[in-house]
């Protein structure tokens, strides 16, 4: 009896877990977009380094909270 209260309650974190994974494979695909782009712009616009890497740490900042505070709410 024990056993299987013990097999239900780790196939209820099986769901929890496949998400966070998502979570966290779809923030590090954003994360390399955001340089791919931030790259791609700096060789453009050599000029424009400064403001170019400051739009990209702020927006990989707020990915990476969204990213956190969705593991945190999916618990």
């Amino acid at each position: 009896m024990m056993a299987l209260a013990i097999l239900q309650e780790a196939t209820s974190l099986v769901p929890n877990l496949v998400g966070a994974g998502l979570i966290v494979i779809g923030a590090g695909i954003g994360l390399g977009q955001i340089g791919r782009g931030a790259m791609e712009g700096i060789a453009r616009q050599p000029e424009a380094t400064n403001k170019i890497q400051t739009a990209m740490i702020i927006i990989a900042a707020l990915l990476e909270g969204l990213a956190f505070a969705a593991i945190f709410l999916g618990k």
